[in-house]
C-alpha cells in the first residue's frame, strides 16, 4: 500500500552519505541523485523508487515530526544489529538499543535518530 516515503533534509550532502550507510543494511542503494532530492531501490528492483531524501519543496527548513517514524522490516536480529550500529557510526542517534519490547513478543527493534531528527525503526519478526 505504501509507495514510498520521504524524509526532508537540511544538508542533502550529508544526509546521503549517512543513509547511503544505513540503508546498505537493508538491501536499498542510491539510485537517483538530484540537486534536491535522492532516491533509493532495492538491489533487487533498482528502478522502484522505496526510499527519498529532500529538501523541502517549499523552501522551509526541514523538521522532523513529533510522534512520526519510519521502521522497516528486515530479515533478522543480525541486520537489525548492523542497521543501529552503522546508524550510530554515521552520526546518528541511539533512541534505543536492537532488543525485544514486550514480553512474550519475539519481535526485535532498534531505533535511531538521523541527523536531521527523524526517527527512524528496523525491526525483524
Amino acid at each position: 500500500m505504501i509507495g514510498y516515503v520521504m524524509v526532508g533534509t537540511n544538508n542533502l550532502d550529508a544526509s546521503a552519505k549517512f543513509y547511503d550507510a544505513v540503508l546498505d543494511t537493508l538491501g536499498l542503494t542510491r539510485r537517483l541523485t538530484d540537486t534536491d532530492y535522492i532516491g533509493y531501490g532495492s538491489k533487487t528492483s533498482p528502478e522502484n523508487i522505496e526510499f527519498y531524501l529532500t529538501k523541502p519543496f517549499n523552501g522551509e527548513n526541514a523538521t522532523f515530526g513529533n510522534g512520526a517514524m519510519i521502521a522497516m522490516l528486515v530479515g533478522s536480529r543480525e541486520e537489525v544489529d548492523n542497521f543501529h550500529a552503522t546508524a550510530v557510526a554515521n552520526g546518528g542517534i541511539d533512541e534505543g538499543k536492537p532488543g525485544t519490547r514486550i514480553e512474550g513478543d519475539e519481535t526485535y527493534y532498534a531505533y535511531a535518530r538521523d541527523l536531521d531528527g527523524n526517527k527512524i525503526c528496523g525491526y525483524c519478526v
